[in-house]
């Protein structure tokens, strides 16, 4: 497997030949020109990386690889541990460190792992500073310290409290009302990162009753690490079951929530950021942002509210950006990420859970009711498998020309916008396909919607 170096980070495969996948030695040079790239643009005066990473079984071996390579570029380190995403972020400001990098494929399944770098204040690096440092890489132009610089290594692992203080401390998110609630919850953490830390979060909000599984920090995943509703069978037969009130499941890096709702089904991975979205915007109008590929609930729970709803580009990082630029109250994306500025600008599945819950609390209302009383849409996801050497970028333009009486959006590939329905084309960047994303009012007429782009861009091709 080839390493996969793009906007989300360096990712690739545990084992195997130099070069082929995520190596030892590809680790070291990666942290290497992080390190240099971190040297020549922090505007901080202190020489200190975080570093954290996921239960994944092969995150010992590449946090040793990690650490030893910043502490050879003459960077302290403060090592906090088994740590989610969003809490390595939190810990980048609080150590006032000039940036930090976290240990985690995320949601790819447990032979893969990733450098996740961060900035100095705790978000991604952008498209631009990505690709300075792979060619930094690319060319070695790195130097490590002489024996007299070298840095130190000092370990903190106060930062999952430190985490949940935060979220417990934000104005929109009742402890005492939760509490009240007596809730009864599920939580499926995959036995990884999730599984040190949301358990704690819910007992801190005062949830009456928890339901763990698969809360092992072990790194041997219990099942497909995505939360996709074919991989969370057992959650949801947990839930009803259990007669518990809801179940929350979350990603081996935490970064992503979805939620079943009462009764064991699925509420829907696009509507955890919508639903919160509503609430927030209930408490806080303001402007939202979502990526393209998100769904329309989201613009129209925001207009109804008599807020302005922005789209991005497809990635956190340009979330981030649009986000900081219109001001926004809340955002995210609708693989369950929710990003809520009132603690940081980065996706937080402690923040969702907390506002999620305080909402249901609020309001008396089940996750169900909720989920019926929220836009009602349905999204369908393909894919057209091209030939390789194909201009997909001339492709993309006409298709955008055949359809420019529509109202069409191409900050990222090419997204159609239909009045009730839209299509949304992107080109792969490390496979010769283009990804067909679809949302209707119905299933049905997603995929019909999906399949009728597809069968233009065959004929085109033809």
């Amino acid at each position: 497997m080839s390493l996969i170096k793009s906007i989300s980070g360096i990712r690739g495969t545990i084992g195997g030949p130099a070069g082929d996948g995520l190596s030892p030695l590809d680790v070291v040079k990666f942290t290497a020109a992080y390190a240099k790239f971190i040297d020549k643009t922090t505007t901080l005066p202190t020489r200190t990386i975080v570093v954290g990473r996921d239960g994944r079984l092969s995150g010992p071996m590449v946090s040793e690889l990690v650490c030893g390579t910043l502490v050879g570029m003459g960077f302290d380190v403060v090592n906090i541990g088994p740590a989610s995403t969003p809490t390595t972020e939190i810990a980048v400001v609080a150590e006032k460190a000039c940036g930090g990098i976290i240990i985690t494929a995320s949601h790819n399944p447990i032979q893969w792992n990733a450098l996740k770098l961060l900035n100095e204040n705790g978000e991604f690096l952008n498209d631009a500073q990505g690709k300075e440092v792979l060619a930094i890489a690319e060319a070695e132009s790195f130097e490590f310290a002489d024996v007299h610089r070298l840095g130190h290594v000092y370990q903190n692992t106060t930062y999952n409290r430190k985490h949940i203080d935060q979220v417990l401390a934000l104005e929109l998110v009742d402890r005492d009302a939760i509490a009240a609630a007596n809730f009864k919850v599920a939580v499926d953490c995959i036995n990884s990162v999730g599984g040190v830390i949301i358990p704690q979060l819910l007992r801190a909000l005062g949830v009456k009753e928890v339901i763990e599984l698969n809360c092992d920090c072990t790194g041997r995943f219990a099942h497909t690490p995505e939360p996709l509703p074919e991989n969370l069978t057992d959650i949801s037969r947990v839930v009803a079951e259990s007669g518990a009130d809801l179940g929350f499941v979350v990603d081996p890096d935490v970064d992503r929530l979805a939620i079943v709702q009462d009764g064991g089904q699925m509420f829907g991975e696009e509507y955890t950021l919508v639903s919160i979205a509503d609430y927030v915007l209930a408490h806080t109008p303001g402007s939202t942002v979502s990526n393209l590929s998100s769904s329309r609930a989201l613009r129209d729970v925001t207009n109804a509210h008599g807020c302005s709803y922005t789209a991005a580009a497809v990635g956190e990082v340009n979330v981030v950006t649009e986000m900081k630029r219109t001001g926004a109250v809340i955002g995210g994306e609708g693989n369950g990420g929710v990003i809520y500025p009132a603690i940081h600008y980065g996706r937080d599945a402690l923040v969702g859970i907390a506002l999620f819950l305080t909402m249901l609390a609020k309001s008396g209302k089940k996750p169900s009711q909720v989920r019926a009383a929220l836009p009602q849409y349905a999204m369908f996801k393909t894919k057209v498998a091209l030939q390789p050497g194909l201009d997909v970028d001339r492709l993309l333009l006409d298709v955008k020309a055949k359809y420019a009486n529509e109202q069409i959006t191409d900050i990222d590939g090419v997204k159609i916008d239909f009045a009730d329905s839209w299509v949304h084309l992107r080109k792969s960047n490390t496979e010769p396909i283009v990804r067909v994303y679809s949302e209707a009012a119905t299933p049905d007429k997603a995929e019909a919607l999906a399949n009728s782009i597809k069968q233009v861009i065959l004929d085109m091709i033809k």
